[in-house]
């Protein structure tokens, strides 16, 4: 079997082998043929060693397939079933998920530390429990969600991250309110999906800021009132809200320095949205008097918030409706081989969404 391999944190070359072995199937397990993926800037974080995942290990947690076999005790999944893949599934039993957070339940990712893949010369494992740069793989069965017939593979990987976490965070996290000003620093795939979330609840000003220039052309055809470049954003401040600053701001780098930038141009009584990854070791500050005296919400949002299942049925009703552009965020498509350029496309900012066709 065909997969791209990291063999070591730091490397930033992935290697495509044909000696690669899906394994760990039985009960409660489902193996997947998968057909599209997606490539997250959360893979390279992985892969840099910003996130944390044990190697050598297959990147890829945004994908969608079909399923080839089930396991002893799964329901609600058959063989030829299309699914997409759900790098963080719930388990429904822990506090988290009786509380109604299923979006922070830890059971999913207690399998990164269990390899789902081996080699001649030993385990391999996957990123996130998953890894969807390969041609199959071994889930839980609550990782692979069912889609319907009509959602192209393609689309239904990218709902399966990144625009569950855009969406989510404008839409479940932030809750942005008709009529409000929004910022979103960093429009790649899951910018670019908050920006389409904040348009759908109302937005009346919403000002894309990104370096790359292609990427905020993007943005103003996504729904983008603005798009700025970092320098320019105190100017944009100032035009747009007279100086206030904007009732939600939206973090979508995962650094520190914008998330202090993003805390600066939220206005008193607003909210920062912070959805980008970043490192254990790269600290957001704030003062104390600052923290008590602007009454500013800071609001992590992992993968969204909410329920990650509702979100995703939400992400495939308004694509049907035509209220969010989803085939747009595929800019580049690649095959397994061209796995190294799609890495470099996403390190420069050329792409949103590189989609990987298995």
């Amino acid at each position: 079997m065909r997969a791209a391999v990291l063999h070591e944190i730091g490397q930033d070359k992935l290697e495509v082998l044909d000696d690669v072995e899906a394994v760990g199937f039985g009960p409660g397990k489902v193996k997947l043929r998968v057909r599209a993926t997606g490539l997250c800037h959360s893979d390279l974080s992985a892969m840099s060693g910003v996130l944390p995942q044990p190697a050598p290990f297959i990147p890829g947690h945004e994908g969608a397939g079909e399923v080839i076999d089930v396991g002893d005790g799964v329901t609600g999944l058959s063989q030829g079933d299309r699914v997409l893949v759900c790098w963080l599934p719930a388990c429904g039993a822990c506090p988290s998920c009786k509380r109604g957070q299923a979006h922070l339940c830890l059971a999913g990712l207690m399998n990164a530390g269990t390899p789902n893949f081996k080699r001649p010369g030993g385990d391999v494992f996957g990123f996130a429990g998953t890894g969807t740069f390969t041609e199959e793989v071994v889930v839980d069965a609550g990782c692979a969600v069912p889609i319907p017939d009509d959602l192209p593979y393609e689309i239904a990987a990218l709902i399966g991250c990144g625009v569950t976490t855009g969406l989510g965070a404008a839409i479940n996290t932030a809750q942005v309110e008709a009529g409000s000003s929004v910022a979103v620093i960093g429009c790649g795939g899951v910018g670019i999906s908050a920006i389409q979330g904040a348009r759908v609840q109302g937005a009346a000003q919403i000002i894309a800021v990104d370096p790359v220039a292609s990427r905020r052309e993007a943005a103003l055809r996504f729904g983008a009132t603005e798009a700025v470049s970092p320098d320019e954003f105190a100017d944009a401040k100032q035009r747009v809200t007279a100086g206030e600053g904007f009732d939600y701001v939206f973090e979508v780098v995962g650094k520190a320095a914008t998330a202090r930038t993003a805390y600066e141009t939220t206005r008193r009584g607003g909210t920062l949205c912070v959805v980008g990854a970043g490192a254990m070791d790269d600290f957001f500050q704030v003062n104390m008097f600052e923290l008590f005296f602007d009454e500013k919400r800071i609001l992590p949002s992992m993968y969204g918030g909410g329920d990650v299942l509702r979100s995703y049925e939400r992400a495939i009703a308004l694509w049907r409706a035509g209220r969010i552009d989803l085939a747009g965020l595929i800019t580049h498509r690649v095959r397994l081989d061209g796995i190294n350029d799609a890495l470099d496309q996403m390190r420069t900012g050329e792409a949103l969404r590189t989609c990987i066709e298995i």
